[in-house]
């Protein structure tokens, strides 16, 4: 299974004026534990990280350190989250079939959780209509539609929402169109598993993680120490031992 992870944003609600993937949780860049859970992963065989120019070289400094066993490819970032995924699919391998998506900042997914994913991928029954996969929970608040006056509009059903996480996982072929299609359309979303709804394509639900947070704020980073430390061998590479 291929992995793009899409790592070419900047921080700006972190408060930082660079990669927030750069920023350290426990000693450690947020991206090298993203790279440890996929290098753990038995499903994954290649990773291609998308990033910036000005921050190859830190990331490739990252690599060094984690010194996954996995190949891993460095891709070129877009402007927008859309744009970068796009240049991500033109980077895959040959012969590429199908491929996980998967956000850096969200940082403490499990390999488990990528296995999952990558297995709920694959056609389980010979005549099986493709389609794709998004982790995703349950929503436990209730949830308000709102107008632009702050006026409530509407009380939907929670048991009907969920929220969506990453990994998200496609046919490469069929995510590419997608991207084509959306690119001629003029279309913007905020993930993959939007364009393939838009396209009319069906998208799957495989249960998340709950501690697969976003690291968007800094209290999100402060609660990814707190879940960090509740696992089991939490410490940083710089306490197991640095390059394998």
């Amino acid at each position: 299974m291929h992995l793009l992870i899409p790592a070419a944003g900047m921080g700006r609600r972190m408060g930082s004026h660079r990669n927030k993937l750069l920023l350290t949780l426990l000693g450690d860049p947020l991206l090298a534990w993203t790279l440890r859970a996929a290098e753990a992963s038995v499903q994954i065989t290649w990773i291609g990280i998308i990033a910036q120019p000005e921050d190859k070289s830190e990331f490739e400094d990252i690599l060094a350190t984690v010194a996954p066993k996995k190949p891993v490819c460095l891709l070129p970032g877009g402007v927008t989250r859309q744009e970068s995924v796009y240049n991500g699919l033109q980077g895959l391998p040959l012969g590429a079939v199908r491929v996980l998506i998967h956000d850096g900042a969200r940082c403490l997914a499990t390999p488990d959780l990528f296995d999952r994913c990558a297995e709920a991928l694959r056609p389980h029954r010979e005549y099986e209509p493709p389609s794709g996969i998004v982790a995703a929970v349950p929503v436990k608040d209730t949830i308000k539609v709102v107008d632009g006056a702050g006026l409530i509009k509407d009380t939907p059903d929670r048991s009907h929402l969920w929220a969506a996480q990453t990994p998200q996982g496609f046919p490469v072929p069929l995510l590419k169109d997608c991207h084509e299609k959306g690119l001629r359309a003029g279309w913007e979303v905020t993930d993959d598993a939007a364009l393939f709804e838009k396209c009319g394509l069906a998208v799957r639900v495989v249960p998340g993680e709950e501690t697969n947070l976003k690291v968007t704020t800094p209290v999100d980073l402060a609660l990814a120490e707190f879940i960090l430390k509740q696992r089991p061998h939490p410490q940083p590479l710089s306490q197991v031992g640095r390059g394998g």
